[in-house]
């Protein structure tokens, strides 16, 4: 069973407007780079990509993108912008997170270069490039003064080394990190659920943290090593539980609960606008 960030998809009813920063919006523009139609809600002018389906009724995903609309053939460009007006709070409440997302994906996105940090076991890691290494190797200063960086990451390159070579030797190293501690948790976890899971492999899934299947094999995200430890505990118990339980049911909760007790609070961290951006 997958484990997944979640999505945003337009609820069956609307909601009440709980978001102050809609509401104190100046009126501004929100466009998707396929639109091909455009409504004014609350003032702010919305360009939607419209898709004709076969669906029983109108349906809206707000993304990175913007509005996007699959509604059948059928109904009228009249019905369709009334239902736009009738969701406009959750519309647009959407759009402003997805915006605001968006800019902070743009803030994550990584300069390749000497000095740059990137998160690694929920602590900041220094990239210093150092052509006396071989390959990558970590340092730690254990009399770090609070709020500075106690790692450095010691990456066998030249100062004159391209961005993507720093980036590919950054990654490779955090993946080996990955494989040699997410099997170090699976054996812990599989030990005191009493599974036994028959193989372990790396995901780079867009979507989902996670997975297990009915025949004991493992799927875990590399860029879980960003986060701190008690965070790849909690995707490694949830999926090694799979196999006990194929399900989300009460019961799995129980078999995750057993392993974590806190698990509703870890879980909370795991957010993908977190990690920085590697293209």
């Amino acid at each position: 069973m997958p484990l997944r960030p979640p999505v945003a998809e337009a609820p069956a009813a609307p909601p009440p407007v709980a978001a102050p920063a809609v509401s104190n919006l100046q009126p501004a523009v929100f466009r998707h780079p396929q639109a091909q139609r455009e409504i004014r809600l609350n003032e702010h002018l919305v360009g939607y990509a419209l898709r004709r389906a076969r669906r029983q009724s109108i349906g809206f995903v707000v993304g990175t993108d913007g509005l996007s609309v699959a509604a059948p053939k059928w109904v009228g460009q009249q019905d369709i912008e009334a239902a736009l007006r009738e969701k406009a709070g959750w519309i647009l409440r959407k759009l402003v997170e997805q915006q605001q997302r968006g800019q902070r994906l743009q803030a994550a996105k990584v300069d390749w270069r000497d000095g740059t940090g990137i998160p690694f076991l929920g602590e900041t890691v220094i990239i210093v490039l150092d052509s006396r290494a071989t390959g990558a190797i970590l340092n730690t200063d254990a009399a770090a003064l609070p709020g500075v960086p106690r790692l450095t990451l010691h990456v066998g390159l030249p100062q004159t080394a391209a961005p993507e070579q720093i980036r590919d030797a950054v990654q490779s190293w955090l993946q080996r990190q990955a494989r040699r501690i997410f099997e170090d948790r699976c054996r812990h976890f599989a030990a005191q659920l009493n599974v036994r899971y028959t193989r372990l492999s790396l995901s780079s899934a867009q979507t989902r943290w996670g997975s297990a299947s009915a025949d004991g094999r493992i799927r875990l995200n590399w860029r879980l090593i960003h986060f701190a430890m008690p965070s790849i505990d909690y995707v490694v118990a949830h999926e090694l539980a799979h196999l006990r339980e194929m399900n989300h049911s009460p019961r799995f909760w129980d078999v995750v609960r057993s392993v974590m007790p806190d698990f509703e609070q870890v879980r909370g961290t795991l957010k993908d606008d977190a990690l920085p951006v590697f293209d």
